[in-house]
């Protein structure tokens, strides 16, 4: 069962420490590769989520999976949250630790989905238009392609969606003609 509360605050408590014993970076990157595990294997967050999987088996197959890959820190997080029987919090927890990480360092996420994949030479024009419009400077691009949007584009910023794609528009023009709208201003 979602828990943002108790994701935040496991998250506050790991980044606090991360930053006392200066592992901050190595802390996030490991997050970002326990991140891909939990994406990459359904059957991993099965295990965490079993109630019927003792503690002591999930730490040792956490472990095995994670030791090479993790640095000690985390690694004792982990089996904190494995000892508290918050382990089925995890891929909560690593997505409000990302999210507290980009907010302390101050990195804005915006997203462009395009029809077509975008090339590096229009991102970098994106990214920069953002940050001389909104005063962003770290920015994060996140890419993806929508082929049902025809062309154009949607972005991403924050809570602002700006879209230019075909779809959007083709949509406007077909409730128009459902709403008559072309017909009452002929008459």
């Amino acid at each position: 069962m979602p828990n943002p509360r108790l994701a935040g605050r496991y998250a506050k408590s790991l980044i606090d420490l991360a930053i006392e014993k200066d592992q901050l970076e190595s802390v996030y990157k490991d997050m970002l590769y326990l991140q891909s595990v939990c994406r990459s294997s359904r059957e991993f967050v099965n295990l965490l989520r079993s109630p019927v999987i003792k503690a002591d088996k999930k730490l040792a197959i956490v472990d095995g999976v994670t030791a090479a890959n993790v640095t000690e820190l985390t690694g004792s997080f982990n089996k904190l949250l494995i000892n508290k029987g918050r382990e089925s919090n995890l891929p909560e927890i690593i997505a409000a630790f990302i999210d507290q990480y980009k907010a302390h360092k101050n990195i804005h996420t915006i997203k462009l989905v395009t029809a077509t994949p975008a090339s590096e030479e229009l991102k970098q024009q994106i990214i920069s238009q953002v940050q001389r419009q909104s005063g962003m400077k770290n920015i994060e691009l996140k890419t993806e392609v929508k082929e049902e949007i025809i062309g154009g584009f949607k972005l991403e910023i924050g809570d602002t969606l700006v879209d230019a794609s075909i779809l959007y528009d083709l949509n406007k023009i077909k409730s128009q003609f459902l709403n008559n709208d072309f017909i009452y201003k002929i008459r």
